[in-house]
Parts: C-alpha cells; sequence; structure tokens
C-alpha cells in the first residue's frame, strides 16, 4: 500500500535549482528553516518528520500479534464466505472470490497493525489466505455428503422391504456373515486434527481426483495469496538527515 503522504507529487510551482535546496516543505509546504530532512527523497521540515513519526504504526510485538488476530478473523469470514458461494454455485468458483478472500485477510492485517507491513506479515497473510481457501473444502464437502443422504436411506428403505417380504414367503435366506468389528470412533480431539489435516491438503487432493479442475483450483489459490502478499507489503519509510538549508557559501 502505497502512502502519499511518503511519496508526494513534485511542486512543478516551485523552482529547484541544482545545489541549492528548496526552501518549502514537500508536505505542509512551509518554510524550511535552518535544517531540512529527506523523507523517502521528498524534502521536507523538521516538524513534518517528527509528526510522522509519531502517528506512523511502528513494528512491534504488539502490532504483529494484533495483526495476526485480525487475519484469523478475516480468514475465518473469508473462509465461511468462499465456502457459501461454491455451495450456491453448486461445485462452481470464480477467480474473483479468491482475490477478495487475500484482500480481505491482507487489508485487516495492515488495519490492524496501523499500516505496518513487511516480509512477516507478507509470510503470515499467504498462510492466512491459503488455510481460509483450503479449509472451506471441508464445508463443502459435508454440504454435498449430507445431499446424497436421502438417496442412501431410500436404498436402505427397499432393502428392508425386501428381507421382509423373503421372511413373510417364508424364503430362506443364505447365513449372512458376522459384520466386522467396528473401529473404535475417534475422539473429538483426534477427529477434529484429521479434519482440518485433510483441509489443509484438499487442494492437493483435488488435484489428484481431477488434474485439470485441481490444476485451475491451484491457479485461484495463487491469485488470493498474491494479492494478501502485494497488500502487506506495507510502505517504504526512510528518514534521512538533518541537512543544512543554510545557501552556499560564495
Amino acid at each position: 500500500m502505497n502512502d502519499p503522504t511518503l511519496n508526494p507529487p513534485p511542486q512543478f510551482g516551485t523552482a529547484e535549482y541544482a545545489g541549492t535546496p528548496s526552501s518549502q516543505c514537500q508536505l505542509c509546504h512551509q518554510g524550511i528553516g535552518a535544517t531540512y530532512y529527506r523523507l523517502n527523497d521528498a524534502m521536507v521540515c523538521p516538524s513534518c518528520v517528527d509528526r510522522i513519526q509519531r502517528e506512523r504504526g511502528k513494528d512491534t510485538h504488539a502490532a504483529f500479534v494484533r495483526a495476526i488476530a485480525a487475519g484469523i478473523g478475516a480468514a475465518v469470514a473469508g473462509m465461511i464466505g468462499y465456502a457459501l458461494l461454491t455451495i450456491i454455485l453448486q461445485g462452481w468458483v470464480i477467480s474473483i472470490m479468491a482475490l477478495a478472500v487475500g484482500w480481505l485477510v491482507g487489508s485487516a492485517m495492515m488495519k490492524a497493525s496501523g499500516g505496518v507491513g513487511g516480509r512477516r506479515y507478507q509470510i503470515a497473510a499467504v498462510l492466512l489466505t491459503y488455510a481460509a481457501m483450503s479449509l472451506a473444502w471441508i464445508p463443502i464437502q459435508i454440504y454435498f455428503l449430507q445431499q446424497h443422504k436421502p438417496h442412501q436411506t431410500e436404498q436402505q428403505r427397499l432393502a428392508a422391504e425386501q428381507r421382509q417380504l423373503e421372511d413373510e414367503s417364508g424364503q430362506t435366506r443364505q447365513q449372512e456373515p458376522a459384520p466386522a468389528a467396528e473401529k473404535p470412533a475417534l475422539s473429538l480431539g483426534p477427529w477434529l486434527l484429521k479434519v482440518i489435516g485433510l483441509g489443509l491438503v484438499s487442494p492437493f487432493i483435488d488435484l489428484q481426483a481431477n488434474p485439470f479442475w485441481g490444476a485451475i483450483g491451484l491457479l485461484i489459490l495463487f491469485w488470493g495469496m498474491r494479492m494478501a502478499w502485494r497488500i502487506t507489503v506495507g510502505s517504504p519509510f526512510q528518514v534521512l538527515g538533518p541537512f543544512d538549508n543554510s545557501p552556499p557559501q560564495r
């Protein structure tokens, strides 16, 4: 995200001569006194530098924690929205939704950090975007499995009716083999970890099941992660000085 205060437009109405600093601050447009600073190659007065340094957020541990918390909340919202849209469209997904998830995660992190970005913010935003879009596979699969349950129930009902008719007609049925011992059900914790693990690798499960659509899904996922990466890059901020603003001696 570019901050216009850090990269002000050139002032064509003010003449600047080589070797002689301008006497006007490029931020507040007030006269510069005995000293000036360079803020990303823009000439600014000491008061503007002091104001920007006070207002600009600093990359602290607290700022990073706030950004992570906001990013997690945005990722959950993005996961729900992505899953709902996929369910409504009956399995069809659109790339703009991936961009929306990446934008949502990146923007939430930047707002929570006070505009501070950087490499660790970018990595966190990319991971959260990936998690949001891959874990959306879980509610999507649950929904479509629920859609197939009525059909299975109908088959079971027909089989039960067939067995009842055979019993009533006195037909002997072959002895059915004893059912295999059922595996003990997983407790909530291991089951949840297993489901989350399946969700995180779901893009590659889809790629193996259907290489064409799986590759398209990975491409869409990449677009969303790229959006989150670009938003959380932050703004360059470099202050040089102070420099002497006195006219050159002749």
